[in-house]
C-alpha cells in the first residue's frame, strides 16, 4: 500500500474524531508487512487527558498488541505534524517513520516548529515524510475551526 492509502486510515479517525466533536486529527500505526497496529483520534476533550492524543492512543494499542513498548520497523500515519509530546513519545518506542499530512506550524515537532525527529543528542532518530494528502488533512482541521469560531459567534449573539 502506499503512503496516500495508509493515510486514509488516519484520516477516517479524524473523520470519527470530527463527528465526536473532537479536534479532528487521526493517526493510525503500522507494522513493515502493513498490519494495522493501532489507530485512534484526538480525544483530549472527550476524556479531559492532555495526553489523549491520536498519535498516543495509536502507540498505546500497537504496544498493547505487540506485547512490548518497543515499536521498531513501524510507520505511524497521522493527519497533523506530531507535537512535542507525541514525537517524544513516537522516539521513545522506536518508531521507525512518521508521515504526516499537514504541517503545525504552531506545535510541530517533525520539522515546522521543532525538529525532534533528527536530533543527535537523542538516541534515537526517526525518518519523517511531510505533506502526504496535505489539502485533506488541513481542510478537516479548518472546517472544524471554522465551524467553531461560528458557533462562538452564534453564542455570543444570543
Amino acid at each position: 500500500m502506499t503512503h496516500e492509502e495508509m493515510l486514509e486510515v488516519a484520516l477516517a479517525e479524524a473523520r470519527a474524531g470530527f463527528e465526536e466533536g473532537g479536534i479532528p486529527i487521526g493517526g493510525a500505526l503500522f507494522d513493515a508487512s502493513g498490519e494495522l497496529l493501532g489507530r485512534g483520534h484526538n480525544l483530549r476533550e472527550a476524556r479531559q487527558d492532555p495526553a489523549a492524543h491520536a498519535e498516543i492512543i495509536a502507540i498505546r494499542q500497537a504496544s498493547r498488541k505487540e506485547k512490548s513498548w518497543r515499536l521498531t520497523g513501524t510507520t505511524l500515519y497521522v493527519t497533523l505534524e506530531p507535537c512535542i509530546m507525541c514525537m517524544g513519545a513516537i522516539l521513545l518506542a522506536r518508531v521507525e517513520r512518521v508521515v504526516f499530512g499537514c504541517l503545525d506550524p504552531k506545535g510541530g515537532a517533525a520539522g515546522s516548529l521543532y525538529d525532534l525527529s533528527d536530533d543527535r543528542r537523542l538516541n534515537h532518530r526517526v525518518a519523517v515524510t511531510a505533506g502526504v494528502r496535505d489539502a485533506e488533512c488541513s481542510g478537516i482541521l479548518s472546517g472544524f475551526f471554522t465551524a467553531l469560531r461560528r458557533q462562538k459567534k452564534v453564542r455570543e449573539l444570543l
